[in-house]
């Protein structure tokens, strides 16, 4: 993970999986590049960064989309992605963004089940019949509803 995160999102990951450091505090970038320096492991370049290996956030702004729909993308398969560990910040090849299957689920609306399509032009109301609690008789729906209103 060293050589693709930096510090602050690998940090950020240890953290997530639960593990603390030697002295059980919670990992942070500066104890992340200080194990790092003391093992002798090469850190993140963030200058070096090319633009070809891409995070969830990064892939969601090029694509001008919501880090959820490229998420949803990865799970069902459409977009591959890797994680080098679980928790890990997602891998996302810049070019992958660029199929045409990646390419047309990010063009089509998803369908879904909303709310109900009301008439606006439809003022018709239906006369059931109610027992009105206060005068203990029977009215009609629209006169009670009329009368509870004004009070």
């Amino acid at each position: 993970m060293a050589t693709r995160w930096s510090d602050s999102d690998i940090a950020a990951t240890l953290n997530r999986m639960g593990l603390s450091t030697g002295q059980g505090k919670t990992w942070n970038a500066t104890r992340v590049a200080s194990y790092r320096r003391k093992h002798d492991i090469h850190g993140y370049q963030s200058a070096v960064k090319d633009g070809r290996c891409l995070t969830m956030v990064e892939a969601a702004a090029k694509a001008g989309v919501s880090c959820h729909k490229i998420r949803t993308l990865i799970q069902c398969g459409l977009l591959p992605a890797r994680q080098v560990v679980f928790d890990a910040p997602w891998q996302i090849q810049a070019a992958d963004l660029e199929r045409p299957e990646v390419q047309e689920a990010l063009r089509r609306r998803q369908r879904r089940p909303g709310r109900p399509f009301r008439n606006s032009l439809d003022d018709r109301t239906f006369g059931f019949q109610v027992l009105d609690e206060d005068a203990h008789n029977e009215t009609s729906f629209t006169s009670l509803r009329s009368s509870r209103s004004r009070r």
